[in-house]
């Protein structure tokens, strides 16, 4: 029986430590990742995260935008990329994803002076610092169960400027439909678009506060 601790969403998942190496083209741009065993997808960037990424709507100004759960960090760098004068934050409980996603932007990003990393749970390592976002986007682990991320919804507006976005990929299986049906049950004065319907998954931006 595999350790609770194998899980990709553990602080130090326990399974024994291989770096990989991948590629992927993204909004028209090479990419390179170190990977280890222990994070999400670490073979390939999973189909949810590469729809979210081509379809994610990113700020032409200067903005806060934040990765939340970002893995090895293709959403953060894709972000930081296009969006070089940017302050984007990516942050991961995995301490092995950590590592990569700090790694990958020191390979990906010529100037990374304004992409921090950070180690915790969600919003640990920023709550004392009053941080609010332009942009927070994400691929939810909801192969934990949907229950958590419904709480996080509700956490989100938070860490949302009056006009910043919650960007999200769910795929339909996992229950998109619900998710939607969810938001405008839940927050009734805030505006959710979906921006992609692809091979399965949704692509949600939601907005806080009025645009």
């Amino acid at each position: 029986m595999n350790n609770k601790n194998d899980h990709y969403s553990s602080k130090f998942p326990n399974v024994k430590v291989k770096i990989h190496t991948i590629s992927e083209s993204l909004r028209r741009h090479l990419y390179i990742f170190k990977t280890v065993t222990g994070v999400f997808s670490f073979s390939k960037i999973d189909l949810g995260t590469k729809i979210l990424i081509e379809h994610m709507v990113i700020p032409e100004e200067p903005s806060g935008l934040l990765d939340l759960g970002c893995g090895y960090g293709p959403i953060g760098i894709v972000l930081s990329y296009k969006s070089p004068e940017s302050l984007v934050y990516l942050i991961d409980i995995n301490r092995h994803a950590i590592w990569c996603a700090k790694e990958n932007v020191k390979i990906n990003l010529t100037n990374y002076r304004n992409t921090r990393v950070l180690s915790g749970s969600y919003f640990e390592p920023i709550e004392s610092r009053k941080l609010k976002f332009d942009g927070i986007f994400m691929n939810p682990p909801l192969r934990q169960g949907r229950k958590e991320f419904l709480k996080l919804l509700h956490v989100i507006p938070n860490y949302l400027k009056s006009n910043g976005s919650f960007q999200f990929v769910i795929k339909k299986k996992m229950g998109a439909p619900f998710v939607l049906n969810y938001i405008k049950s839940e927050f009734p004065n805030n505006e959710v678009k979906i921006l992609c319907k692809r091979s399965g998954y949704w692509v949600f931006c939601c907005f806080q506060g009025k645009k």
